[in-house]
């Protein structure tokens, strides 16, 4: 039976057809998974969907009334998923646990070095034939202090990247990473982390209890020359706060490459409509701002593990086996 790709990006199309290839039909669809889309899936019992699927309830039941028994989810976060709904109408749901995590954290430092030294405003000048410097000034980043919330897989990866460039390493986490030990990175509490940090990034997974993890208070305990940098969820931030921080003139830079209210507008063309958006549109407006379009994973290798993950986690389903892709088991 055909199996059908939610969000598949121009990209990706080849190595998911082909990754499929030998064991089951695949129809591969540019348009997002939401509420409006779902109907499509009708007929349907496997559903593939991206990293911005609306998978809330309404959704499910759509996809459960067309005859869809399973969804699997490119991507490791499923903060998009309602999994208790899922549950009830006994549709599995698996996702991908780990990929590369060099991915995201190469794309975190070039965010970190793209806004420590104005990269973006100097290639926006050059194109003009304009080769002054001022207004370029960054600072070496040797000798200073990354301060890294989250030291998983993607969290060591970072923190790897900042010691070779000769940075001073704080951390924070529910537990301590030893590979990152070894690195000499010391475990401190979030606010003195945030306090002593010039170049600060997030890689913790989005939940209840990460949300809005920085938020005013926090941000207001950054130093005003801090760097920020996320790369994993834009709930993590309190985006509206760090407006207001920005306004005031705080921060040498923040790379963005996710942001809290993204769904509906990242991976689409919005260039010729109106933004309504009132954030967004005064985020990126920043000269000390550069914000990307949640791509930190968008390599060949990790979107090709990304993509072998769900031809795994699909012929499991067929199977019957679970394993630790699985967020609700078959039923």
């Amino acid at each position: 039976m055909e199996i059908l790709a939610f969000g598949v990006q121009a990209d990706e199309k080849p190595l998911i057809e082909r990754a499929f290839g030998d064991h089951e039909d695949v129809r591969c669809l540019d348009v997002f998974l939401n509420e409006d889309t779902a109907p499509i899936a009708a007929g349907h019992e496997i559903v593939s969907t991206s990293v911005n699927a609306e998978l809330g309830a309404e959704v499910l039941e759509i996809l459960a009334a067309g005859g869809t028994r399973m969804v699997a989810q490119r991507s490791t976060g499923f903060n998009n998923v309602d999994l208790a709904t899922a549950e009830r109408l006994g549709m599995t749901v698996a996702r991908v646990s780990h990929y590369s995590p060099y991915s995201v954290a190469e794309f975190a430092w070039a965010l970190a070095m793209a806004v420590n030294r104005r990269i973006v405003r100097a290639s926006i000048r050059t194109r003009d034939f304009d080769f002054r410097l001022d207004g370029l000034m960054g600072r070496d980043l040797h000798g200073r202090t990354a301060g890294v919330l989250g030291t998983g897989k993607i969290g060591e990866a970072f923190a790897r990247i900042a010691h070779g460039f000769g940075m001073r390493l704080l951390g924070w986490d529910v537990a301590e990473n030893p590979a990152c030990a070894e690195l000499g990175m010391r475990y401190v509490p979030k606010d003195e982390l945030l306090t002593r940090s010039d170049l600060i990034t997030l890689h913790v997974p989005l939940m209840a209890e990460t949300r809005h993890l920085i938020d005013a208070a926090a941000l207001k305990a950054m130093r005003d020359d801090a760097i920020l940098i996320n790369s994993s969820r834009g709930g993590l931030i309190d985006t509206a706060a760090l407006v207001g921080e920005l306004r005031a003139g705080r921060f040498s830079g923040v790379g963005l490459d996710v942001y809290e209210a993204e769904a509906g507008l990242f991976f689409l063309d919005k260039s010729l409509q109106a933004v309504e958006d009132d954030t967004l549109a005064r985020l990126v407006t920043f000269p000390n701002v550069l914000v990307t379009s949640h791509q930190a994973y968008y390599t060949e290798d990790a979107v090709g593990q990304i993509v072998d993950t769900t031809v795994r986690n699909v012929l499991d389903y067929r199977a019957g086996r679970r394993s630790e892709n699985v967020l609700v088991p078959r039923s």
